[in-house]
């Protein structure tokens, strides 16, 4: 796995195991959610920051409170995918993005996240504002 930050763009690459695939050797729906997932926490490192970092020092963590998602082509094993990912949207305690899995640059799965800002609680809570400068920095709106 790797990663690279490209302006407003964060690109999380990843490779098709086993795993992540149904009898047939195609990767199972559901498996998209979990690669735009690590696709997301590595994005947050890269801008400084992460899961346990953000719960540790400030006392919050995203949940997802909307995901649309479209399937267009199926990824295989062994295939080398990248999920891009590019914020649309930052709220005082949400914020949206525009998450496409890619096989050789063609689009896989395009989803549409949105991300609430909650207390330990469960509660929403305002986003951290150094975390939300940096947010607002490479965000796209």
């Amino acid at each position: 796995m790797s990663s690279r930050g490209t302006g407003k763009e964060y690109v999380f690459s990843l490779r098709v195991y086993y795993e992540d695939t149904d009898a047939g050797g195609v990767v199972y729906y559901a498996n998209y959610l979990k690669f735009a997932e690590r696709a997301r926490s590595e994005f947050l490192r890269s801008i400084g920051t992460g899961n346990r970092q953000l719960k540790d020092q400030h006392g919050v963590l995203f949940a997802v409170s909307g995901c649309a998602v479209k399937y267009k082509k199926p990824a295989k094993l062994d295939d080398m995918l990248e999920v891009h990912t590019a914020l649309t949207n930052v709220g005082g305690a949400s914020m949206s993005a525009a998450q496409i899995v890619k096989r050789d640059g063609e689009d896989l799965v395009v989803m549409d996240v949105d991300l609430a800002c909650l207390n330990e609680a469960g509660r929403p809570a305002r986003l951290p504002a150094t975390l939300r400068e940096a947010l607002v920095a490479v965000s796209n709106g």
